[in-house]
């Protein structure tokens, strides 16, 4: 910016006052200071501007990086998968190759169905099963049922007496 100094400014301000006359002064001097405010919050806004654009180019370019970043993972990631399922492939059809019938290599499996004589147990999993057997809850004294504490004091209160 130009750069003044107070001779500069006293020199300016000196032949303003002769050439503008004292009472029409503060006014000029007001109006050019509202007009130099206004330019310097315009250059201001420019700059502010021009840093913004130059930091989003920044950030498409990193995001541009990552992108490549993250496909060139994605890649190498599904080459080894492929490499891996190809090998793991490759050992299960030689493990299975010498096992007999030609089911086993294509991975039907030998498995033999359930005895005819099976039944389902048709337990109701719905209830909750202890491992502590009633009987040695009774005896030692266990609760097995939840009750409320109102409940516990009613039933064990004495009955009244009738007069």
């Amino acid at each position: 910016m130009i750069d003044f100094g107070f001779d500069k400014i006293a020199l300016i301000g000196a032949v303003a006052l002769i050439v503008i006359g004292p009472e029409k002064l503060p006014r000029v001097a007001r109006t050019v200071g509202h007009l130099v405010g206004k330019a310097q919050r315009y250059v201001s806004e420019v700059k502010a501007e021009v840093n913004r654009s130059i930091e989003l180019e920044e950030l498409q370019k990193m995001k541009s990086q990552f992108e490549t970043a993250a496909r060139d993972v994605e890649t190498t990631v599904r080459q080894e998968v492929e490499e891996a399922s190809a090998g793991l492939s490759q050992s299960w059809q030689e493990a299975t190759a010498g096992l007999g019938s030609g089911d086993a290599a294509t991975g039907d499996g030998d498995f033999a169905p359930p005895p005819v004589h099976y039944q389902h147990p048709r337990k109701n999993w719905r209830v909750k099963r202890s491992a502590m057997p009633s009987w040695y809850k009774q005896q030692a004294g266990v609760r097995r049922h939840v009750q409320s504490g109102a409940a516990r004091v009613a039933r064990f209160r004495p009955p009244k007496a009738q007069r």
